[in-house]
């Protein structure tokens, strides 16, 4: 089903109309060919797929995305709408085909697609099941692009960020996985809505595992460049630490949540992976909390665990990571955070 380049082939008999539409300008120069067009493949359109390939497509983001699936008529289903919508949106390719050939030349592969969990499945069964689908999956998508950059957001998405590290034999800065980008969007809203103002003007983050064992970083918590914690202090504020938990809890069963209510999680998830393929296609080396190989930072030292922590991103993927100073109890926290993803990691045996 792979989609043709033009559909100027329209006309009578197959008729180039755009070689007769068109006259080039005299003296014109052949098209460059280090002209560069920004390629985006998205894997999976699911609810999650489609938010995701819809927020970037509205932002103008890429010159090209790129959709795969292995459900031949949903997959040309969706590239239709969003090609009917050509009209109101910039100008962007839109492509959709079960072959991984499709995919070839993408700066940016973000995954989408996972198993989900059967009632009475066991989680460990559900990975191993995950496992086998990312083992059919990344190795094709490395091949046709070798010099891409993986992002990896099916669930649960610490360890199949690992996963996906290991079956592509990538290096670790070029495949990260969306992991508390979003919960710590949800963390500076409810900050954010408490003190009633704009969420673009907090600065917090949510670390760790992007599960039950994540972590707050309350001590690093800023309003306008005014640290939270000491301000209340410097205040004479009195604060119950029941009451930050309480709003890290609010975060951690924000998800669950939302699914309760829709069924399944779309939008927030969107706008996060958008403004994570913005930040790396356009080289804006700006700082979000994303799964990344996390051995070596605050004393994190056995095995290779992929877990948030903040990093700065930009074109060649994960640039570095945040030195940013944690609490002895945020920081014994994160390792325990560490070890609950190393257990799983453990299992898997790859």
């Amino acid at each position: 089903m792979q989609k043709k380049a033009s559909s100027s082939t329209l006309g009578p008999e197959g008729l180039d109309i755009a070689q007769s539409f068109f006259k080039p300008i005299q003296g014109a120069s052949p098209q460059s060919p280090t002209s560069q067009i920004t390629k985006i493949t998205v894997v999976g359109v699911g609810n999650v797929g489609m938010a995701i390939a819809q927020t970037i497509l509205t932002q103008g983001i890429a010159d090209e995305i790129a959709l795969v699936d292995v459900n031949v008529d949903k997959l040309r289903g969706e590239m239709l709408d969003l090609q009917h919508a050509a009209a109101f949106l910039p100008r962007t390719k839109i492509s959709a085909s079960v072959d991984y050939s499709n995919t070839t030349g993408s700066d940016l592969v973000i995954v989408t697609a996972g198993a989900r969990q059967i009632t009475g499945e066991s989680r460990l069964n559900l990975l191993q099941r995950n496992l086998a689908l990312f083992s059919k999956v990344i190795p094709p998508l490395a091949a046709k692009s070798p010099d891409t950059i993986f992002l990896i957001v099916s669930n649960p998405v610490d360890v199949l960020t690992y996963v996906a590290w290991k079956l592509s034999g990538f290096p670790s800065n070029r495949v990260m996985g969306s992991g508390t980008n979003l919960d710590s969007s949800r963390f500076r809203f409810l900050i954010a809505d408490h003190l009633d103002l704009n969420a673009q003007d907090v600065q917090a983050y949510i670390v760790g595992e992007h599960g039950d064992s994540s972590v707050a970083l309350w001590s690093s918590i800023s309003v306008g460049g005014v640290p939270i914690l000491s301000f209340l202090e410097r205040q004479q504020i009195a604060y119950e630490k029941q009451t930050l938990e309480k709003i890290h809890k609010k975060v951690v069963e924000s998800a669950y949540e939302v699914i309760s209510l829709k069924g399944y999680t779309s939008w927030a998830i969107g706008y996060s992976v958008a403004s994570l393929a913005r930040t790396i296609l356009r080289d804006q080396r700006s700082i979000h909390p994303v799964s990344v190989l996390a051995k070596g930072f605050h004393g994190i030292d056995g095995g290779e665990p992929f877990l948030s922590l903040p990093a700065q991103l930009g074109r060649n993927g994960v640039l570095g990571v945040t030195n940013v100073n944690l609490t002895e109890e945020e920081a014994t926290q994160l390792r325990v955070s560490a070890r609950t993803i190393l257990k799983v990691q453990a299992q898997l045996g790859i």
